[in-house]
């Protein structure tokens, strides 16, 4: 479990997730930060760490990668931590369309496909 500080890429992320679950490997994304954790069994487990490092929750977003997937289908917006009512989120997903395109800038910074 930890908090990218270098840039990854997809054969890494193949690594971890043939260490793991096998295709995926979960992550959370912190929108305000521009950081990426990975690397747990939880989205959860990394939500906490994030929290611990002064993240502020309605910043942190779950996903998982798909590293044997090359199209938009790489990342999956899918997630408990995801469930937001507060914050109009009402599923597991990501339902603001802009959140998901930062979402998906944050991770072209930092995955290298």
């Amino acid at each position: 479990m930890k908090i990218l500080n270098n840039i990854i890429t997809v054969a890494e992320l193949k690594d971890i997730a043939n260490n793991t679950f096998g295709d995926l490997v979960k992550a959370v994304v912190d929108i305000e930060k521009q950081l990426i954790a990975i690397d747990a069994e939880l989205h959860s487990d990394l939500e906490a760490l994030f929290i611990e490092h002064g993240s502020k929750q309605e910043n942190l977003w779950g996903i998982n990668f798909y590293p044997d997937i090359e199209n938009e289908d790489f990342i999956e917006f899918d997630s408990m931590i995801n469930l937001r009512p507060r914050q109009g989120n009402m599923s597991r997903g990501v339902d603001s369309a802009e959140i998901r395109k930062v979402i998906i800038d944050v991770v072209n910074k930092w995955v290298k496909r």
